[in-house]
């Protein structure tokens, strides 16, 4: 008898995703464990982050299931298909917090305003406990004295640290990142990647997409390798970062260390 500790909080299983005639993912079977914290590599093109908009259903799946704490999402359709409702994908997304890579802020609210946005419109939380709220999770990430600030007075990673406030505000029980440092200057990723490091150590459950290598070293228990929209290899950091035993992955991370020093 399996017990719910040992149902994968998250399990994909054939997921295919289509745009037209293009084939981004082929075929993603992933069981993701409560406090798993995944980091997940590949060129560009590969599908990692059409993997993750697939499993906060930015983008719906053309075939396969994402199960969430044992409750497959939507409901069988013709083939291979799954059909899903609107009301049902937006109680998932609380569920499963979206960072993305280009902070994705309303220009016209402040720091608070957009991390109190979702607790109000989405949960109808009353607007003192939205405000304390998101007040507590600007101090987690270490704004605290920027919560009157708009967007344009704020740094990159400023900005991207307001969205990682605004993600976990939802209570969320898996958080993605898709390559929450892709879109900062070199000297402010740093701050970005120590406040994602600390959010592991809490044991929450996570999944990054990142080109990040050293870090995804630190960070990851596991690693992913995608290619071709399909999990082309997968391991403990140790074993495949340093000793990956494809030669695609070992191809990959040779031209990331090409003009290391």
């Amino acid at each position: 008898m399996t017990s719910a500790a040992d149902t994968p909080l998250l399990r994909v299983q054939g997921l295919h995703k289509r745009f037209g005639a293009d084939d981004v993912l082929r075929g993603i079977d992933l069981e993701v464990q409560r406090g798993d914290r995944i980091a997940i590599l590949g060129a560009s093109g590969s599908g990692k982050s059409t993997l993750l908009r697939c499993l906060n259903f930015m983008e719906r799946p053309s075939a396969g299931t994402v199960t969430l704490a044992g409750q497959a999402i939507g409901r069988p359709g013709q083939g291979t298909e799954r059909l899903y409702d609107e009301a049902e994908l937006t109680t998932v997304r609380q569920r499963i917090g979206m960072v993305f890579q280009q902070f994705n802020l309303f220009p016209h609210m402040t720091a608070l305003g957009n991390v109190m946005e979702g607790l109000r419109t989405v949960r109808g939380q009353p607007l003192a406990t939205a405000r304390e709220r998101a007040l507590a999770e600007l101090a987690r990430v270490g704004l605290a004295d920027k919560a009157e600030q708009y967007p344009a007075r704020l740094s990159g990673g400023q900005k991207q640290r307001v969205a990682i406030a605004r993600a976990l505000a939802m209570d969320p029980e898996v958080l993605l990142f898709d390559e929450p440092t892709s879109a900062l200057d070199p000297e402010l990723v740093g701050e970005v990647l120590r406040v994602i490091l600390s959010l592991a150590e809490e044991g929450r459950t996570m999944l990054l997409v990142t080109h990040e290598i050293g870090f995804a070293y630190h960070f990851a228990r596991r690693v992913l390798f995608i290619a071709d929209g399909v999990i082309h290899e997968q391991g403990p950091p140790e074993q495949l970062l340093k000793a990956p035993t494809q030669p695609r992955t070992q191809a990959f991370l040779a031209r990331h260390r090409e003009f290391d020093f």
